[in-house]
């Protein structure tokens, strides 16, 4: 074998030992990276230095854990259980995940849900004085029965449109039941 041919095998071998050696994990960018900012000064004036603390989120987890929702039907909305506000400010889309236990032996199967829809003034009058949820949101659980204590929903991705969103609970079985929401935040 040639010295070439020697020096090529010697060199391979030596790049096959280095790269088991070294973890991928490990192997990371050292370069600093040069970033432009645009001042659009009608838009978002910027001034001076621009830097960033901690890292921006791309995701976020909010739950309702562990809420008793009495048998009541998605109409009856003066009855519906409330769980709260989702603040969805700076993600476009959200996953819902809805679960939860019956309380008792279920005579009467149904459906199990939550409708988020939006906090905002003119959609909470409509909704105080008729009823109405306009553009709503909504995880259910459909066949709650006798047939096992746990139920879950499918996980719809919805688009977000508003920063704020009021969580309303319904349970069409004869039982009491007791709910988890899980709200996956995304881009």
């Amino acid at each position: 074998m040639s010295h070439r041919g020697r020096a090529t095998i010697v060199a391979l071998s030596l790049a096959v030992v280095l790269l088991v050696l070294t973890r991928a994990d490990e192997i990371v960018s050292q370069k600093i990276e040069q970033v432009f900012v645009t001042n659009f000064p009608e838009v978002q004036a910027i001034e001076g230095k621009v830097s960033l603390l901690e890292p921006i989120h791309q995701t976020a987890l909010r739950t309702f854990k562990e809420i008793l929702v009495p048998p009541v039907r998605p109409h009856e909305t003066t009855r519906l259980i409330e769980a709260g506000t989702l603040d969805t400010s700076g993600f476009p889309a959200v996953v819902l995940s809805l679960h939860g236990t019956t309380k008792g032996d279920v005579k009467r199967s149904g459906t199990v849900g939550a409708i988020l829809f939006p906090e905002e003034e003119r959609i909470l009058q409509g909704f105080n004085e008729l009823g109405l949820m306009p553009f709503s949101l909504e995880a259910t659980a459909h066949g709650v029965s006798a047939d096992t204590p746990y139920f879950a929903s499918a996980q719809p991705r919805y688009g977000v449109a508003f920063n704020r969103y009021r969580v309303l609970l319904y349970n069409t079985t004869d039982k009491s039941v007791t709910v988890d929401l899980y709200a996956y935040l995304t881009n």
